[in-house]
């Protein structure tokens, strides 16, 4: 693995390591406390969030509100979306939202279960998406429960010319009917028409606001629909994208440890779990950044 070392110190004393993945996406940040980051460690950071999409961080010791203050850096938090249960989960932090299959007296203590997540940008189902999302592992099964990333600037650059022209100008709503573990949204009337279902619009090519790089945007396949085909033509048309988001050249998988804490940018990336034994326990605790402007 190859080291890009940047000068800027954790505690204003020492530099913090960017050590790529060596895939199309991540990196790890080394030699940092994310509790005692100063100005300068974390703008070497956010330029290694910019180069890399995915940020990995091992070893932190973190509460919520450490996570909260780390994540605030980065701007503004969303609220906890409220989930299929009908609650927020974290009283008097509503930017803390539990990702885990633990039950406790018969009630889950978060959401999405153990089952598979199927690849997803965050909420981009609404019309101003989160910029990126902190994901903090607190307790993890002994195997599964992996996390990977898809750089969305790869699979772009990798589509054929005759696809590109084909996709030039057209945009795609983003269901907001379903998680991405399979669940009905709270409130919500469900529906499998991708054209009545209720999401947001967005280009299915944009441009990142930060690195100006071009990038595939399309969210999460069920309930996709392409603005103003025929249902057939959409369906055929996604299909054919969603190939490449299915190829590992454009991914990484990133196995948990305790005390791992990973950040995506969610505009360029998307991201899948896989399932794991549900007797296990797994507990982890997200935070978002706001998103600041529409998808352009």
């Amino acid at each position: 693995m190859d080291i890009d070392t940047r000068s800027a110190g954790s505690s204003g004393s020492s530099a913090i390591d960017i050590a790529p993945t060596g895939k199309a996406l991540g990196a790890e940040v080394r030699n940092v406390d994310l509790k005692r980051l100063d100005d300068q460690a974390f703008a070497a950071l956010l330029r290694a969030f910019h180069d890399h999409s995915v940020l990995l961080v091992r070893g932190q010791t973190l509460s919520d509100q450490d996570l909260i203050a780390f994540s605030r850096r980065f701007g503004e938090l969303d609220w906890a979306p409220v989930q299929e249960t009908g609650r927020r989960f974290v009283e008097g932090l509503p930017e803390i939202y539990i990702v885990s299959n633990v039950k406790q007296n018969g009630e889950p203590i978060g959401s999405l279960g153990a089952g598979e997540a199927v690849w997803h940008t965050d909420m981009s189902y609404l019309d101003m998406p989160p910029i990126a999302s902190a994901l903090y592992a607190l307790e993890i099964p002994p195997v599964g429960g992996n996390t990977s990333f898809c750089s969305m600037y790869a699979i772009h650059d990798a589509l054929p010319d005759d696809l590109k022209r084909r996709i030039t100008g057209l945009k795609i709503k983003h269901d907001g009917t379903y998680n991405s573990g399979g669940f009905l949204r709270q409130g919500v009337t469900p529906t499998d028409d991708p054209r009545t279902s209720p999401g947001a619009i967005h280009p299915l090519v944009c441009t990142h606001p930060d690195t100006g790089r071009q990038m595939l945007y399309l969210g999460r396949r069920r309930n996709a629909y392409l603005v103003g085909l025929e249902l057939a033509d959409s369906e055929a048309l996604l299909d054919e994208l969603w190939t490449y988001v299915a190829r590992p050249d454009f991914a990484w998988e990133h196995v948990w440890q305790v005390g791992d804490l990973v950040i995506w940018d969610n505009r360029c990336t998307m991201h899948r779990r896989d399932p794991f034994d549900d007797s296990s326990r797994r507990i982890m605790h997200r935070t978002q950044i706001k998103g600041t402007a529409r998808p352009v």
